[in-house]
């Protein structure tokens, strides 16, 4: 796999980035941790642009979602859940998985699909259940293309600050993670706080 993505980025370029993160953020199991920091480490090295590849990583992630999104919305819940039973496990997709993203978005709404770009693993199944509610079109792609472009900002800035260490990302994106997850809960505990509140004032 690092070998695949190195070869396809440096061929490519930008456009190699672009389909590596549709081919993500659409189920397929390329890691966005190993794309964007290569990819990094080539703006260090001056071959690419760091708002090139931050842009590039972002908007595939948005039209692999929307492949995922309209999956969700096109085959309804029953049927999704059919497909991850019997092809699942070649995408390392399980109806755990979908079941818990969707009891997030049916909780916590819409956020959940900005926050959920920032974690690892959800960032890549969100759409289904998403697509499956019927989630405003316009709105879960403002709310992927924000999240996305965070997550493709702090990656591609990890692979530069690395630099020709940048496959040394594993520790460093392990720390990163959980303190991803900690503020996660923390603002998910705030937007309920938010609207318990919000709630008991109008009523």
């Amino acid at each position: 796999m690092f070998a695949f993505i190195i070869k396809f980025i440096t061929t490519i370029g930008y456009k190699g980035i672009f389909l590596l993160m549709v081919l993500e953020s659409a189920l397929i199991p390329i890691p966005s941790e190993v794309t964007m920091p290569f990819a990094g480490f080539l703006v260090s090295q001056g071959t690419l642009l760091f708002i090139g590849v931050v842009i590039a990583g972002a908007l595939g992630n948005v039209a692999g979602s929307l492949i995922g999104y309209y999956l969700g919305f096109w085959l309804g819940e029953k049927r999704v859940l059919r497909l991850i039973e019997r092809y699942g496990k070649f995408i390392l997709l399980s109806t755990d998985d979908y079941k818990k993203s969707s009891t997030w978005f049916q909780r916590y709404g819409g956020g959940v699909v900005f926050f959920s770009r920032l974690l690892p693993g959800v960032r890549t199944f969100i759409s289904l259940p998403v697509g499956v509610f019927k989630m405003p079109i316009v709105k879960f792609s403002l709310y992927t293309f924000i999240g996305s472009l965070i997550w493709s900002v702090v990656l591609t800035g990890i692979g530069f600050y690395l630099g020709a260490n940048w496959d040394a990302i594993g520790p460093v994106f392990s720390k990163l993670h959980y303190i991803l997850i900690a503020l996660l809960l923390i603002l998910i505990g705030y937007y309920v706080y938010y609207k318990h509140t919000k709630k008991k004032q109008h009523s």
